[in-house]
């Protein structure tokens, strides 16, 4: 409980951070700008050379392809602060992204207005506590939250926008599967007969379907549809779904004829 507390209140700060302010840099160190132009000035050295080289590549080719800027930035005792403002040029479509491993989260973003209109502000706050949270860069490096922040921001705007981040990670699956098993027991518990003949309750079933219908339509299936196109995860949850409410139905009708009182 304590962690999923720690992980809510870090999305509530990560999105207060992202309504209110836009990363500042209160310094300016244009010496440790490159001589070369390029798209990453990783002083942390967050990447291999390899895979910096193929990074660098991939970025100016999108750039030149979408009009797409996409910058990235890794800092840990120093940092060019202001100078790279002019030396990106950074403007509207500009994408800075930052990394720092001694904050909280390895992440950060300065989004250029017309990003939003693609990528809305919720999309950024995903994107950084997906990638950018210690367990995350725990299991797969520091360069592999940075790149597989950057490829999920390429996939959007090669697709002309997304709402969410996609993708299905492991955590936010088991989400979805833990509502829509409850919202099978909800839904078998409901439809169990109360009358006599009744085989099942349609008025209760009908009653409780907000309930029911939420859980597994909405965090349960719903999850799932917006972030990516495979199927296997939509027929597990529906399978737990009918399963729970077939167990909430026998249980329920178990409890039933235990405390219904006998007729004289």
């Amino acid at each position: 409980m304590p962690s999923k507390i720690n992980y809510l209140l870090g999305i509530f700060l990560s999105l207060m951070i992202l309504l209110f302010n836009s990363p500042s840099f209160a310094i300016s160190n244009p010496d440790l700008l490159p001589q070369n132009e390029t798209p990453i000035i990783d002083l942390a050295k967050t990447l291999s050379p390899i895979q910096k080289e193929n990074l660098e590549k991939t970025l100016n080719n999108f750039e030149l392809e979408s009009g797409w800027k996409i910058k990235y930035l890794s800092q840990f005792e120093s940092s060019p602060g202001l100078a790279i403002k002019d030396f990106w040029k950074l403007d509207e479509t500009s994408l800075l992204i930052i990394a720092d491993p001694r904050g909280g989260n390895l992440l950060n973003f300065n989004v250029g207005d017309a990003y939003f209109s693609f990528l809305p502000r919720l999309f950024w706050v995903e994107l950084q506590t997906r990638y950018g949270n210690q367990y995350y860069v725990r299991e797969h490096g520091e360069d592999g939250a940075v790149l597989d922040a950057i490829n999920s921001v390429k996939i959007c705007l090669e697709k002309g926008g997304c709402q969410v981040v996609p993708g299905l990670p492991k955590e936010q699956y088991l989400w979805t599967l833990s509502t829509s098993i409850l919202g099978g027991l909800i839904a078998g518990f409901s439809a169990a007969p109360r009358k006599k003949n009744e085989l099942i309750s349609i008025g209760f079933l009908a009653l409780l379907s907000p309930l029911w219908g939420m859980l597994f339509g909405v965090f349960g299936i719903a999850p799932i549809i917006t972030r990516t196109s495979e199927i296997l995860p939509l027929i597990k949850n529906g399978l737990a779904f009918t399963a729970a409410a077939i167990g909430g139905y026998i249980l329920s009708q178990t409890l039933f004829s235990k405390y219904q009182s006998p007729k004289v």
